[in-house]
């Protein structure tokens, strides 16, 4: 019974000693992916705009970030096409995707090269309709994905998972070690059971 007991707890103690590795690997990835450098010199099919918080129409300073990085990409001539995304958070009375269009719009990007999205609700569900967009539009699959640094990672083997090609291209905001821990956990759990799956139970 003792050496039973003994052997429970050295196969526990081993199982969380891979989990803190696991996490720890997963951890420095998610950390540098949020260093990756604008994609100025890449050539893409379109710029994706994860979608974030906006106040009636007005784009929250963190989704103001996103959409002002993507403008500079497409006027650096990176893709001819932006897909901004998002739907609506309860309470709300304008979609993400289609505030994301009007401040677009209003920085001189011509309607005809914006594209929206107005019905995820998550990482998942967004870049699945944005690869249904740029698939429709008749563009190869090769995106450039602008979010907040953390998300990085996460999105890239989202765009992966329903093939798109990404190329990274974080805004210039700050990576809290906050948002790096809660993007580790998504991502260790996103890369077991699937990120379809997790965006279904978050």
């Amino acid at each position: 019974m003792i050496r039973l007991f003994k052997l429970g707890v050295k196969v526990v103690v081993g199982l969380l000693a891979v989990l803190v590795l696991y996490l720890a690997f997963t951890f420095v990835q998610v950390w540098w992916a949020s260093r990756q450098a604008p994609a100025t010199s890449v050539k893409a099919s379109a710029i994706v705009v994860m979608g974030a918080a906006q106040y009636n129409g007005q784009p929250s300073p963190v989704l103001k970030a996103r959409l002002d990085h993507a403008a500079d990409l497409y006027h650096e001539g990176v893709a001819p096409m932006i897909v901004v995304t998002g739907g609506k958070k309860p309470g709300d009375r304008i979609t993400q995707g289609l505030t994301g269009f009007d401040y677009l719009r209003e920085q001189g990007i011509p309607e005809s090269d914006i594209k929206v999205e107005v019905e995820g609700t998550n990482s998942y569900e967004e870049l699945s309709a944005a690869a249904l967009i740029i698939g429709q539009a008749g563009l190869g699959p090769d995106v450039v994905l602008v979010s907040d640094p953390y998300h990085s990672l996460r999105i890239s083997q989202i765009a992966e998972q329903v093939g798109l090609t990404p190329h990274l291209s974080p805004d210039n905001t700050s990576s809290p070690l906050k948002s790096l821990a809660r993007e580790t956990a998504a991502v260790a759990v996103g890369r077991i059971i699937g990120y379809r799956r997790l965006s279904s139970l978050v």
